[in-house]
């Protein structure tokens, strides 16, 4: 996980900091019975207490892919960062790859709980999250007070809204796939969809564009399979954290790409209008780019705002 050679092919041009300026450290932790495995980057030099970012995947993804970079940047910048795979995914117990919303974020608050007995780090938090995960801290930080700030890049703010505007046939075609896995997952008989498909296939993302992106990003030694259970579509078109923004009270950056196909920007901006202490971010972008070519001009963004909201 703390490799320092590039993993995967949207990443091979970045610039990564020193590997001298930030030590790593894997840490695991129990969330519900299981164990679920991350990695602690933590900053050089003599800084004492520093803020901690606790971090997870998009959707359907593992750890690797793309997201050391950025915890290697927050720690270059003098936070520490926490960065985790949930269960069923990457390093965690289990190997379902179910995307299963609620038990996410379950899996985020006892993250949270784990980095809180860490000694090394300070009390101030921040949420950060991008794609899926993104939709997790909004909704754990309209839940929780003790978030400091949060960070949504690329936020899959309304799964309704998204698979609607794949058209009635997908809606059709993803209910009747996720009922058949939900009933039949129970006897053995359950059955899988594709994480990332192209625009006729049933998966949990079909954007134009946006298979061949997502794809780029994953890490070349992971072992991890294009495939989701069905009852995951259910799952994420029923998850529409922009009803809670209004409960958040942390300073929030929500950060939105002008050419992302799966999240509409402009609905990003008018989400952003209802947060109290909000913070709206749109660049020439799509969903996948912060993680690779507009790598630096959206972690220059993030980091900004952090300076700001922790000050």
């Amino acid at each position: 996980m703390t490799r320092r050679d590039p993993v995967n092919r949207a990443q091979r041009r970045l610039d990564r900091p020193p590997r001298e300026r930030f030590a790593t450290r894997e840490l695991a932790f129990d969330a519900d019975g299981d164990a679920c495995r991350g990695t602690l980057y933590l900053p050089g030099g003599d800084g004492e207490d520093p803020p901690i970012v606790v971090m997870a995947p998009g959707l359907g993804a593992e750890r690797s892919f793309g997201y050391p970079a950025v915890a290697e940047r927050f720690a270059d910048a003098g936070y520490a960062a926490f960065l985790f795979d949930y269960r069923g995914f990457g390093t965690s117990d289990g190997d379902s790859q179910l995307v299963d919303p609620a038990g996410q974020r379950a899996d985020y608050a006892a993250a949270i709980d784990r980095v809180r007995r860490i000694d090394a780090v300070g009390r101030d938090l921040v949420l950060w999250g991008a794609s899926l995960s993104a939709a997790h801290v909004l909704t754990l930080a309209a839940e929780r007070r003790d978030p400091d700030a949060v960070i949504a890049a690329v936020p899959m703010l309304d799964g309704r809204g998204i698979a609607r505007r794949r058209g009635g046939r997908y809606l059709v075609r993803s209910g009747i796939a996720g009922v058949r896995d939900l009933l039949g997952h129970r006897i053995g008989r359950g059955r899988t969809v594709p994480i990332i498909g192209g625009t006729e296939e049933l998966a949990a993302i079909t954007e134009p564009g946006t298979k061949r992106k997502y794809l780029d990003l994953v890490d070349r030694e992971s072992r991890w399979r294009n495939e989701t259970p069905a009852r995951s579509l259910l799952r994420v078109a029923n998850y529409r954290p922009v009803m809670r923004l209004d409960e958040i009270r942390a300073p929030t950056l929500l950060l939105a790409g002008t050419d992302d196909a799966i999240v509409d920007s402009e609905a990003v901006v008018d989400a952003g209008e209802t947060l109290s202490r909000g913070t709206v971010v749109t660049m020439p972008a799509d969903h996948f780019s912060p993680f690779g070519e507009d790598f630096e001009p959206a972690i220059g963004h993030q980091l900004s705002f952090l300076r700001d909201a922790l000050d």
